[in-house]
């Protein structure tokens, strides 16, 4: 589809790609990823033609369509309502709907074979499109994306930055092009929107090449991956997951490469030390030196995975219950957000509240946080706690004139300066990094700086309200090596679900205007809540944490022989269980060994229905693990 031949692009002296290649193929999806800097937005402008590449080129069919979603569209608005701008999409459908209109008001006067004619041909023409469709397809899409019927008929300019940019990703999906190029598609969604758009890219049937920081998201869509790096284009065959188990393996045969190499060179140079003062030598200790200097050097691997090396410190631990809920209503004019909610955090909670956007996530946060106090109801924070609260915008009152590190040394003077430089090493301002003002520093970086003083904070309980939202995959991971070692307590919004599964042992979601709590991953809250949704509610109710008060004992049963015979049953379907997932876990490796294969991007509709098999497994098997552990503790309960 298209082929990118020793690609060169220069900004100023520095070569951003070196004689780079990389072939887009029909079908596949593709997630570009690289560090800040690498030039991934840079490719996808050089694609579409808004940059010239300095040298190589870029061929592709006359006909090939492309889609373009970029972060500039953030600024375009309209004053006419989104289902008409997503509308625009359908270009032909749309004049020739004009066109039909236009013939009938003349029919009305004019009635000739002629326009009659031409009437039946522009009919057939738009039916041929879908014309008669296009409006549903529309309010599908933006459906998906999270507006309601009545946003329809709303004026885009009317909705901000994020929401017009979901418009503008309706648009550009139907436009159905040949090759969608998505950057960061999944930055201004929630969790719902974001799982309706993976389901619909991975049954797109054009290529997809995306950049995205959500690790969760690209494992769910992509099945190629292509990192940019010192001025290449290198290329996996799989999902990011499989892109950081190959490039390990990789780097290690690099490692062992450079090390060998290392010795030899050595040895050769000691040699050539000896030998070169002897004139009987001298002929062939030179030789040895200009094969040196011939001999292609094998670079060491460069660490791309920084660590968190600092230790949170607080003064004092709170108390078990660290906030307390009772009979929580808050409403706005347009909407209930919660009736008489109630909800406990406790000492040690790691929470993700989750959740489409208006349902009042954030609105919750700073009533935890005590910014909000126009609720009925009680909320009581518990005894020595001490909170810090980062939103976005807490960028916004970072000090422009500071530096970096002046900002963390005013907010956290307890910190000397070597600690709070190797802070924010750990968020990667290095060397003389830490000396840039704030005003010069991008998003991201503001957002790291922000973080930093956050989690420097003398706060055993954090509220954190987005906190990834700008963050690079590597920035990511260091916000969660952090979280995980902070031992206080701490609630977090966020639609990057690798981050939350990584940090949270609690899910908080709010349904009904209630708060509803599950005790687990945000891995096993998601297969639990697939399932609840293919049953009633009231069928799977969510596993409720063991509480610590002593139970009055509980009568003997008076037939023992009962109990015996209970065991006996559970145990028995827990081993026919445990051959069902022996079963399908052998059978999602077999299908994942699939997905490994080259060959299978070939055949379009043989790689949807492995992808579709394969995620009906996962599922499967997930909801084979949850009747197990549900048997599980019916037989621990009759054990005791």
């Amino acid at each position: 589809m298209i082929a990118i031949n020793n690609l060169t692009f220069e900004i100023g002296a520095r070569a951003l790609y070196d004689e780079a290649n990389w072939h887009i193929k029909p079908g596949e999806k593709i997630c570009l990823i690289g560090a800040n800097g690498t030039g991934k937005t840079t490719l996808l402008k050089i694609i579409v033609g808004d940059y010239t590449p300095t040298s190589g080129t870029i061929s592709m069919a006359k006909d090939l369509t492309l889609g373009y979603l970029n972060q500039d569209l953030l600024s375009y608005s309209s004053d006419k309502n989104i289902l008409h701008v997503a509308m625009e999409a359908f270009e032909r459908q749309n004049q020739l709907h004009d066109e039909i209109e236009n013939l009938l008001k003349k029919l009305e006067t004019d009635y000739t074979e002629d326009l009659l004619h031409k009437l039946s041909d522009k009919q057939h023409e738009f039916e041929l499109l879908d014309g008669y469709n296009i409006e549903y397809k529309a309010h599908e899409i933006l459906a998906g994306l999270g507006f309601t019927e009545p946003d329809t008929h709303r004026k885009l300019s009317e909705f901000s930055g994020g929401w017009r940019m979901r418009v503008m990703l309706a648009k550009i999906l139907l436009q159905a092009p040949d090759i969608l190029l998505l950057d960061e598609p999944t930055n201004h969604l929630d969790l719902p929107s974001i799982q309706w758009l993976e389901d619909y890219l991975k049954a797109f049937e054009g290529a997809v090449v995306i950049v995205s920081h959500d690790r969760w998201f690209l494992d769910k869509v992509i099945n190629r991956t292509v990192e940019s790096r010192k001025g290449k284009l290198n290329v996996y065959a799989g999902n990011y997951t499989f892109y950081l188990e190959e490039k390990a393996q990789r780097e290690e045969i690099q490692r062992g490469e450079f090390k060998n190499q290392q010795s030899k060179i050595k040895q050769e140079e000691r040699l050539i030390e000896r030998f070169r003062a002897k004139a009987s030598k001298a002929k062939m200790a030179q030789s040895r030196i200009k094969a040196l200097d011939k001999l292609e050097r094998v670079d060491d691997v460069d660490d791309d995975n920084p660590s968190v090396n600092f230790s949170f410190r607080f003064s004092k631990q709170s108390g078990r219950h660290v906030v307390t809920m009772e009979h929580i209503t808050k409403k706005y004019p347009a909407i209930d957000i919660l009736t008489d909610a109630e909800a406990i955090i406790e000492k040690g909670d790691k929470i993700a509240l989750i959740g489409a956007n208006g349902k009042g996530k954030s609105t919750l946060l700073r009533i935890i946080a005590d910014v909000d106090k126009d609720f009925k109801g009680k909320m009581v924070t518990g005894h020595n706690v001490t909170e810090t609260f980062f939103a976005q915008h807490q960028l916004e009152a970072l000090h422009l004139e500071n530096t970096a590190l002046q900002e963390l040394q005013s907010f956290a003077p307890k910190h000397n300066e070597t600690e709070l430089r190797s802070i924010l090493g750990s968020f990667l301002f290095t060397g003389d990094d830490v000396f840039k003002k704030i005003k010069v520093l991008s998003g991201g970086e503001k957002s790291r700086v922000a973080l930093a003083k956050a989690l420097t904070a003398d706060a055993n309980f954090l509220i954190l309200d987005e906190p990834t939202n700008h963050l690079d995959i590597q920035s990511v991971n260091i916000l969660i090596q952090a979280l995980e070692q902070f031992e206080g307590t701490f609630i977090v919004v966020s639609h990057d679900r690798y981050f939350l599964d990584n940090v949270a042992n609690k899910i908080w979601f709010i349904e009904d205007q209630k708060i509803k709590q599950y005790p687990g991953t945000y891995a096993e809250f998601d297969v639990w809540y697939a399932k609840r949704k293919l049953e009633p509610k009231a069928a799977i109710p969510a596993p409720q944490p063991k509480k610590e008060e002593k139970k009055e004992p509980e009568p003997v049963k008076q037939h023992s022989e009962n109990k015996s015979q209970q065991l006996k049953k559970l145990n028995h379907d827990m081993a026919k269980l445990e051959e069902q997932i022996a079963s399908l876990e052998k059978i999602v490796k077999q299908l994942e060994a699939e997905l490994a294969d080259d060959k299978l991007y070939n055949d379009l509709p043989k790689l949807n229905e492995v992808n579709k098999n394969y995620e009906m497994k996962k599922l499967e098997l997930g909801h084979v693990q949850l009747q197990w552990e549900a048997l599980a503790d019916q037989i621990m309960e009759l054990e005791a």
